[in-house]
């Protein structure tokens, strides 16, 4: 059996594998794309936009298509070749999460979806990115992001009690998925591991990644450390709830279900460079 840890450098075979992560993953309707141009439209942003963990830049070819002037970044170069041969529009720029620098006050909005948020670890990291968002937005510029919710692991088990097992079938061959979760309380991550068999004789795969797990009011907590003000913060409808959001659902109260959903304004400017 192969193992891999999910990481710069690291092979994954899904994002090693843009054509097979969008099998995996299919969104013909572009829901999360929607979901994150209506949070956009309802806040008044301008049409430049930053699609941080841009991946196979289905989202970021979407909201182009709305209208936006939009730049996808992703840490993998082979998801951005992907993204510019298979979703043209967008510019797709190589950026890492934990701290990049596209150029000051260059975007009116930011948005970082499907948990790409939770893959900075550490306090370190979450205040790279905050830092570099700030930096990058204009004075009233959003944030947009959507991720899983820490607060649902509190006393709640369903997920990390049994495996979870998944199967699709992409070009002739039948792709297995097994995913066990578990939770490292003192670095507050949520640990995966994955293990990939497929029916055309390759051996298995064994894959390690994890997400931070945030608490809503510690997510407040940072973001006004970093000069936002939260506009939105709730757990659904989204794009990856139960049920799905659709168009004229409004923002839910509650901060209790599996994900979190956030939309901030910049309402101080980025220190300026010494």
């Amino acid at each position: 059996m192969t193992t891999t840890t999910a990481g710069s450098g690291a092979h994954n075979l899904l994002t090693d594998n843009p054509e097979l992560y969008e099998a995996r993953f299919p969104d013909p309707d572009r829901l999360a794309a929607r979901w994150t141009e209506d949070c956009l439209r309802r806040h008044g942003a301008g049409p430049r936009v930053l699609d941080l963990g841009c991946g196979t830049g289905r989202d970021a070819a979407h909201l182009h298509g709305a209208g936006r002037d939009v730049t996808g970044a992703d840490l993998s170069e082979t998801m951005l070749t992907h993204a510019r041969r298979h979703h043209p529009g967008p510019a797709y720029v190589r950026a890492d999460l934990h701290g990049f620098d596209l150029g000051q006050g260059v975007s009116d909005a930011v948005v970082c979806l499907d948990s790409a948020l939770l893959y900075c670890h550490t306090n370190a990291q979450l205040d790279g990115f905050l830092s570099s968002c700030q930096r990058a937005l204009v004075p009233g510029g959003l944030l947009v992001a959507e991720m899983r919710n820490g607060a649902y692991f509190l006393g709640r088990t369903d997920l990390l009690d049994a495996p979870a097992v998944g199967e699709f079938t992409w070009q002739g061959t039948a792709y297995r998925s097994t995913t066990t979760l578990t939770v490292d309380r003192t670095a507050q991550l949520l640990r995966r591991t994955r293990v990939w068999t497929a029916d055309d004789g390759s051996a298995p795969v064994e894959q390690h990644s994890a997400w931070r797990l945030l608490f809503p009011q510690e997510l407040r907590h940072l973001l006004a450390a970093h000069g936002f003000e939260v506009l939105e913060l709730h757990d659904g409808p989204g794009p990856r709830t139960e049920p799905p959001w659709r168009e004229g659902h409004s923002p839910g109260r509650t901060t209790d279900a599996d994900r979190l959903h956030v939309v901030a304004r910049v309402t101080e400017p980025a220190p300026s460079a010494s």
